[in-house]
């Protein structure tokens, strides 16, 4: 099974930057659609961000339009999440996974085979 690595996570004041990187242990992996979700202890694991292919389309959950975004590094294979204008409720640990799905049919945990382990992004003053 691929292993999917995620890297960047931290602690940041609100309104603050971060970007998160996932890598696979396969460098020749490069499935169709990836995506990242999130999850607070207690609660269920949200959808976040999804990207088809190399950025054919991109999807996001309402909560970061427009502050979020999501993109494909075909040389590196690396996919990554920009997130500008943090909140504290953007507080969570951060997962990348990976779909054979050619297309995004909406927030589908379940679309998505391969997960990383995730990364924690805490925002605080």
């Amino acid at each position: 099974q691929v292993q999917l690595v995620e890297s960047g996570g931290g602690l940041v004041q609100p309104g603050g930057s971060l970007r998160l990187s996932c890598s696979s242990s396969d460098p020749t992996f490069k499935p169709y659609m990836m995506g990242w979700f999130r999850q607070v202890p207690g609660k269920e694991r949200e959808f976040v961000a999804a990207i088809v292919w190399f950025g054919i389309s991109t999807h996001y959950a309402d909560s970061v339009k427009g502050r979020f975004t999501i993109s494909r590094d075909r040389a590196s294979n690396t996919l990554y999440l920009q997130m500008d204008t943090l909140k504290p409720e953007d507080t969570a640990v951060y997962f990348c996974a990976a779909s054979p799905k050619i297309e995004f049919r909406g927030p589908r945990e379940w679309d998505f085979d391969d997960w990383g382990q995730g990364t924690q992004v805490t925002v605080s003053p």
